[in-house]
């Protein structure tokens, strides 16, 4: 079998959630209920988008680390330290941007770094890709396996001994709240939920280092056995181990994907080897690969399609329209899309952002332009 092509299960995996990625981030309206995700305990298949995403970066260090192995540790360290870097700015520059907003008076003004998120998606991955590069970089594979874990029950741990004694994972009091409120004051903090919580906070970044680092040991597997009935085999009966486990789990430390539990990393690494498993069957032993490349597509350039799908959708939520100044993005939906009904057209909306995206990509793809950081 030709080496190359046993990867491209990962670069479908890759686009795929980029792709679903897009779509539940830019609904018209309201959405179907698997394109929401939980309220607090719980799960929906939206919940696994993220943590896909920092499996898929783990995935790609298994390619990068053997580039780096002939290369000295500062050259190494400078790299990993300049691409967490840029990616924890363009993270923060994007919910900054675009760096003005209208005034009561229809007047532009500038938004002020008093009150502009400091945590974020892509900052998020910008820290679980530093730490889980330095720990693969100088560490054995079982000692990462193994602090992996660790950082699982240490993350449990503080929650229990630092949270509100009768409820440690209570939105507002919970220790990784208690941080963020410190350290950032809650002007820096997320209010999609009406409060300053962050989801993406400093604390529950802790275990979704893990997420990065066994996407990682998935990624070099696949690479080094996939192509075997075998590996495929042991692939997916890691992926089951792990989602019976934060079954198991679940109970005592429930499945949480603002709070970012251990039984929710487990369950989503979990999900996403039975996945990636599947996606190696189908396209490596079945070759069925037809259907790949629309998510190729994503994936060959998946931090530049984020990044313009989060933006654009942005620029329409900024700019007027009408006498009565509804942003573009919802004067879209009302005048356009919801005769489609109210869900339907929602998603319809969605969708049209997404092939947007993929339209960009595409002409990307075909002109080998591949955006790097």
């Amino acid at each position: 079998m030709n080496p190359p092509q046993r990867f491209l299960a990962l670069d479908v995996l890759r686009g795929m959630t980029v792709c679903f990625m897009i779509i539940v981030n830019t609904p018209g309206g309201p959405a179907y209920a698997p394109l929401n995700h939980a309220s607090w305990n719980g799960f929906t298949p939206t919940d696994l988008v993220f943590p896909t995403f920092m499996f898929v970066v783990g995935n790609a260090l298994s390619f990068v680390m053997k580039k780096w192995e002939g290369l000295s540790d500062s050259a190494v360290l400078g790299k990993i330290f300049k691409r967490a870097l840029i990616i924890f700015l363009l993270g923060y520059l994007m919910y900054w941007f675009p760096f003005v907003h209208w005034n009561a008076n229809h007047e532009l003004e500038g938004n002020p770094f008093s009150h502009t998120r400091i945590m974020g998606v892509l900052q998020r991955i910008a820290l679980g890709y530093l730490f889980a590069s330095l720990m693969i970089r100088y560490m054995k594979p079982t000692t990462v396996f193994r602090l992996s874990i660790i950082f699982l029950l240490v993350y449990w741990l503080i929650l229990q001994l630092f949270g509100d004694s009768n409820d440690p994972y209570n939105m507002l009091t919970n220790a990784g709240t208690r941080i963020d409120m410190w350290l950032f004051g809650p002007d820096h903090l997320y209010h999609g939920e009406g409060v300053a919580f962050d989801p993406e906070g400093l604390l529950s970044t802790l275990p979704a280092i893990a997420n990065v680092t066994f996407g990682y040991m998935a990624g070099k597997w696949i690479q080094e056995k996939g192509n075997t009935y075998e590996g495929l085999a042991k692939l997916l009966l890691a992926g089951v181990l792990a989602v019976a486990i934060a079954l198991l789990w679940n109970p005592f430390f429930p499945i949480n994907k603002k709070l970012w539990t251990g039984s929710f990393v487990l369950l989503t690494v979990g999900i996403d080897c039975i996945l990636l498993a599947a996606l190696t069957y189908v396209i490596e032993f079945l070759q069925k690969r037809r259907w790949t490349y629309f998510f190729e597509v994503f994936g060959k350039n998946p931090l530049f399609i984020y990044l313009l799908s989060e933006l654009g959708a942005n620029l329409m939520w900024f700019i007027p329209v009408g006498e009565k100044r509804q942003p573009f993005y919802s004067w879209l939906y009302e005048n356009v899309y919801r005769h489609a009904g109210v869900y339907f057209g929602s998603f319809l909306f969605a969708i049209s952002i997404m092939l947007f995206c993929w339209l960009v990509g595409f002409i990307l793809d075909k002109r080998k332009i591949y955006v790097r950081v």
